[in-house]
């Protein structure tokens, strides 16, 4: 008598969850990440600065490593999304959008134009420095994005992807990203006080700044495929902010308390460190098809950053009503 085998059913996996871009998940993780990013951004810019004055202008740690981790998360997208969707949109948008920053790099390049530390040098010296910190922080992060990728492509294979968590898991993960979020409330009146300019200030404010440009891309980035316009508003917009505050923390004729500084300072580094992002911003580039898109949006982006700033600074400045550099004190 004939053996008929048996038919086997093939495994399949299982089908991964999608989650709405404003899901409790995907916001819930995004909080946690960005405090994280902020941390990261203002350790290396501290590491990078010290006496005798870096190789290299501090802020361009932070982009370069930034880049780097969203090139890698850019090339295993399909599999971090096949795990954990929401885990994807914490490290790209949470972490190195938070840890990149737009704002401060075009206000870097501001003060570079300005010789805004008063070095004794050339006004050619001062086009020198803006374009050095132009040029090659966009140069670096390029770099960066597609080493990220090139790793990412390398350990590709061995990337076996995971089954995605539990029911459990994910409610337990949502719950410790806002508890570590309300965790920088009790930090910034327990830590000493000389910490909040330096840190919890920042840390308070990082994850609305990274809820405004999530809210803004998702809801504006579509509207041209050639154009995401979700991350020029949330750019412009940051960089818009950090110049008032600037300005106010550099008004001569009236000094701000020491609270008030402290704010400002908060609100510089941590809303609009979060709000702009170089990382998504140089992402969107090398995504582009044609290089004429990939140069329209560039150049509009950081001419439009440039001319932002001289339209908050310059009345103020040339009349003498601010400083060049902060006047602001802290507690």
């Amino acid at each position: 008598m004939p053996i008929v085998p048996i038919p086997v059913s093939p495994i399949v996996a299982p089908k991964p969850i999608a989650y709405h871009p404003l899901s409790f998940h995907v916001l819930a993780l995004i909080g946690p990440f960005s405090v994280l990013g902020v941390l990261a951004r203002l350790g290396l810019s501290a590491l990078a600065s010290y006496s005798g004055g870096p190789s290299i202008f501090p802020l361009a740690y932070a982009q370069a490593t930034g880049c780097l981790i969203m090139g890698f998360c850019l090339a295993l997208k399909e599999p971090f999304n096949r795990y954990y969707p929401p885990a994807y949109t914490a490290l790209t948008t949470g972490f190195c959008g938070s840890l990149t920053t737009f704002s401060g790099w075009q206000l870097d390049i501001f003060k570079s134009w300005l010789n805004a530390n008063d070095a004794r040098r050339s006004a050619l010296s001062d086009v020198m420095d803006g374009l050095s910190k132009s040029v090659f922080t966009l140069s670096i992060s390029l770099a960066s994005l597609f080493f990220g990728m090139h790793i990412a492509s390398e350990i590709s294979p061995y990337f076996h992807s995971a089954p995605p968590p539990r029911k459990f898991t994910r409610r337990f993960l949502s719950i410790l990203g806002i508890c570590t979020y309300a965790a920088t409330i009790p930090a910034y009146y327990l830590l000493p006080r000389e910490y909040r300019h330096q840190a919890t200030s920042a840390l308070l404010f990082s994850f609305p700044g990274t809820l405004t440009r999530y809210l803004l891309s998702t809801q504006l980035n579509s509207a041209l495929p050639t154009f995401p316009l979700g991350t020029y508003a949330a750019n412009m917009l940051g960089t818009a902010l950090l110049g008032t505050f600037h300005v106010l923390q550099s008004t001569a004729n009236r000094p701000l308390s020491p609270a008030s500084c402290t704010t400002l300072q908060g609100l510089s580094d941590g809303y609009c460190g979060c709000l702009t992002t170089v990382s998504t911003f140089v992402a969107e580039i090398a995504t582009f098809k044609t290089v004429g898109h990939k140069y329209r949006y560039a150049l509009t982006t950081f001419i439009s950053g440039q001319l932002v700033l001289v339209c908050i600074f310059g009345a103020l400045l040339w009349t003498g009503d601010i400083g060049k550099s902060q006047t602001c004190g802290f507690e």
